[in-house]
């Protein structure tokens, strides 16, 4: 893998634990990102928005509440992302997501950069 497999990216982040957001904004930064965005809760997206991200790392739950349902904005308008979860039981809640890249914290840089570039490759495809 390049050491800049990320370059150019504009990533944002849906992570409600603050550290972890942190945490993951300075590996995709290490990695190449252009630009990375945190958000602590679901941004609202309509179709007529200018995305302003290329990819997206997902926290399945925020403060209790899913973020399925932009997941699925996301895949209606081609935007690739991955899910990152602590949630060990989690595998039924992405059976309709099949493809899209699952990381389970904690997770390894490399398991979550192998996960964004896969996730990338697959939507360009």
């Amino acid at each position: 893998m390049s050491s800049h497999p990320l370059k150019g990216l504009r990533i944002l982040i849906l992570e409600d634990e603050y550290l972890i957001a942190l945490d993951v904004e300075q590996l995709c930064r290490d990695h190449g990102a252009e630009d990375v965005s945190i958000a602590h809760h679901i941004p609202a997206i309509s179709e007529s928005d200018a995305v302003p991200f290329d990819i997206a790392i997902i926290d399945l739950m925020l403060h209790e509440e899913t973020t399925l349902p932009f997941a699925e904005t996301l895949r209606a308008r081609g935007i690739p992302f991955i899910f990152a979860t602590g949630y060990a039981d989690a595998s039924e809640k992405f059976t309709r997501f099949s493809g899209v890249p699952v990381v389970g914290k904690p997770y390894s840089t490399e398991e979550l950069i192998s996960a964004l570039v896969e996730a990338r490759a697959t939507a360009s495809t």
